[in-house]
């Protein structure tokens, strides 16, 4: 197995979660936070899709699919154009309501196209490349990679736990 075949195997895992988790579900299930300060499943996928596609537009060098593709019009939230959850209060995340499992699908599975397609050009040479020198030591391809998929699987993971407690 090479490098891309890697990153293509564990990116195609958060896209099969992702499916998993919001599969048949409502919009009031995708809004529905098991406590106050909890996070729902359509913001956690919705974070999760906005990271992806954030952190890999920027190293691929491409436009985010977010406002490229018109997914923030189609999302209609209250938002900045380049907010991706992080930080959220507990308001904001109240305010991610997703009409249906479809759109967040559809981003999702946009972002993934696009990140399958960048990452099978890549070899392992090109993981060494920095691209973030405001840390210490800076960031290095890999690294980012390995950390979008680390912060998309937890996500994923965490919709999925939301499914079981809605539906028993």
């Amino acid at each position: 197995m090479n490098v891309a075949d890697l990153l293509v195997d564990g990116f195609g895992r958060v896209r099969e979660v992702v499916h998993q988790a919001v599969d048949g579900l409502t919009a009031e299930q995708l809004a529905a936070r098991p406590g106050p300060e909890a996070n729902s499943i359509g913001w956690l996928v919705w974070h999760l899709a906005r990271v992806q596609d954030d952190h890999v537009a920027d190293v691929a060098g491409t436009d985010q699919f977010w406002t490229a593709q018109d997914w923030r019009e189609k999302f209609g939230l209250p938002f900045p154009a380049g907010d991706i959850g992080y930080g959220h209060s507990s308001d904001d995340v109240a305010k991610v309501r997703p009409e249906s499992p479809d759109l967040l699908t559809g981003y999702y599975d946009a972002v993934h196209e696009h990140t399958v397609s960048w990452v099978t050009s890549l070899n392992g040479a090109a993981l060494d490349r920095v691209v973030d020198e405001g840390w210490n030591p800076p960031v290095t391809l890999g690294v980012r990679l390995v950390s979008v998929l680390s912060d998309d699987l937890q996500h994923a993971g965490q919709a999925a736990y939301v499914r079981g407690l809605l539906l028993g």
